[in-house]
């Protein structure tokens, strides 16, 4: 990765592989924060074991895609992200939950924040957890697209927290997530 090309071409938005062979796509992500005018990046893996994901998170990154995202799927996906927001695929926040329960390990005043939330930013909150746009969280609850984004906006703020992942691992520290294999089938079976 040239960063003097970066610089001269200014993208605004970037899809950048986490393993790459000559160089280790946090190592780029780290460099391209230090630019003056950082573009939104998203780390593209394959999940399978991958550790680097919350790494990556943490540093900067707004995101992560799946690279067998299907195309359907990834465009609203670089919109979003374009637009400045967090974009997760939702079979990886699913997982990334899974097998970081604990991550972020907020303390317990960070989850008693929770109790500012209404019900439906609960509602909301815990599909964000699952990894779903804000036209889908509408859908899915029938709100729309702008009602779905106050309320993630509110959320953010009454949590103090910067990111929809953020958001997300401290709803699954506070226990609002449901990790049982069959509710899952049972709810992507529904769709």
């Amino acid at each position: 990765m040239n960063l003097a090309l970066l610089k001269s071409s200014e993208p605004s938005d970037i899809l950048l592989d986490i393993r790459m062979p000559d160089v280790d796509g946090l190592t780029v992500l780290r460099q391209i924060q230090t630019l003056p005018a950082a573009p939104h990046v998203a780390m593209l893996t394959t999940f399978d074991t991958d550790e680097y994901i919350l790494t990556a998170l943490r540093s900067g990154a707004s995101g992560f895609l799946l690279k067998d995202t299907e195309p359907e799927q990834l465009v609203p996906l670089v919109r979003t992200l374009a637009a400045g927001g967090v974009v997760m695929s939702p079979k990886a926040s699913r997982a990334l939950l899974r097998s970081h329960p604990g991550a972020g390990a907020p303390q317990d005043a960070d989850v008693a924040r929770l109790g500012q939330l209404s019900d439906r930013e609960r509602d909301v909150l815990v599909l964000i957890a699952e990894g779903l746009s804000n036209a889908d969280i509408g859908t899915r609850i029938r709100l729309s697209a702008g009602t779905v984004k106050d309320h993630v906006s509110s959320i953010l703020t009454k949590l103090r927290v910067t990111s929809r992942v953020q958001a997300a691992l401290l709803a699954e520290r506070a226990g609002l997530l449901s990790h049982n294999e069959d509710d899952d089938a049972a709810r992507d079976n529904g769709r």
